[in-house]
């Protein structure tokens, strides 16, 4: 054999030789992975907390432990504040639910009275309600007026603009129609949530041996208040109290229409500088006088935007005086 072969076969050798070891310590890995158990499942992440949970979480962290419930209802736990009445015979308990976006120890309305109203002989439960997921899908309120078309467009799409502007209304028609439907439906959740939520706060009441229950709610809170009353008719509860009410966007029916079923004595505490609410006071005024023997009250506030100590001090004391009327004249 010549030479210059005799040199080149062993290259020629290795290069056959070398491909062959690097695909098989590629195939090495594979039963590795074939070992791996088949019943092992992807790890899963947690759900989201709803805002009111984080914000419970962290108000745990600030509030005393003794003041601290939670109360379960159905598959919820919900954090609760307690604090008895000072004295050794208390008059009741006065179960405080927030409004949209409030927390259960909220500077406004809600601290101060669940925090003084036991200097009043009154224990205080203040709870956290759920996320309302029924005004993320509420119908629109607002139509946007179309722009103005151009002359000679108009007199060039004439034939054809109409059918288009019809059939693009009746889309916007039967998208609305399903938005109501869906949030109607969503309205019912919320509320089961919610009344879920108020029984459990009535039923600690009772544990505490109160010897009267009182409602309260605040903004929005006073409106699902004043449907658990209206709907629930529990016996438990014997008065209501509403502050600054406020009826969510996609609720029905209003709060005008709930209160005067009402079948206990309840005050409807609003302030009379904003225009807003002094209408919708004046119209839930005006159905409660339409029937007859109406437990109804009003007690209108002034508002004081530059002294919220102050504001906060009229609120408590005209509670007070709603709860305790004796004292009060006194």
């Amino acid at each position: 054999m010549p030479p210059v072969y005799r040199l080149a076969l062993p290259a020629l050798c290795l290069s056959l030789i070398l491909p062959c070891a690097f695909s098989v310590e590629a195939a090495d890995p594979a039963p590795a992975a074939a070992e791996k158990p088949a019943d092992e499942k992807p790890v899963e992440r947690q759900p989201l907390l709803e805002r009111s949970q984080e914000e419970a979480a962290a108000l745990e962290r600030k509030i005393p432990v003794q003041e601290q419930q939670q109360l379960q209802a159905g598959s919820d736990t919900f954090l609760a504040l307690w604090k008895p009445a000072n004295t050794a015979d208390p008059k009741g308990a006065v179960i405080i639910i927030p409004g949209a976006g409030e927390t259960v120890d909220w500077p406004q309305a809600i601290g101060p009275l669940r925090r003084q109203l036991p200097d009043a002989e009154w224990s205080s439960l203040s709870i956290t309600l759920p996320d309302v997921q029924s005004d993320v899908i509420a119908p629109r309120i607002v139509e946007v007026t179309p722009p103005p078309k151009a002359p000679d467009a108009a007199s060039k799409d004439s034939t054809t603009a109409a059918p288009i502007e019809q059939a693009a209304g009746g889309e916007a028609e039967v998208a609305d129609k399903a938005i109501a439907e869906t949030s109607d439906e969503q309205v019912k959740a919320d509320a089961e949530r919610i009344f879920a939520r108020i029984d459990a706060a009535v039923a600690y009441a009772e544990q505490q041996s109160a010897r009267s229950i009182v409602v309260l709610g605040h903004g929005t809170g006073a409106y699902w208040a004043a449907r658990y009353l209206s709907e629930r008719q529990p016996s438990q509860v014997e008065k209501f109290a509403m502050v600054a009410a406020q009826t969510p966007v996609a609720a029905k029916p209003g709060l005008a229409e709930l209160t005067p079923t009402l079948k206990l004595p309840t005050a409807d505490i609003f302030y009379k500088d904003k225009p807003l609410d002094r209408n919708a006071a004046l119209e839930r005024l005006q159905a409660s006088k339409r029937l007859k023997g109406s437990a109804f009250s009003q007690v209108s506030l002034k508002a004081l935007p530059g002294d919220s100590k102050a504001e906060q001090e009229q609120l408590v004391r005209r509670v007070r005086g709603w709860l305790n009327p004796q004292a009060a004249a006194n």
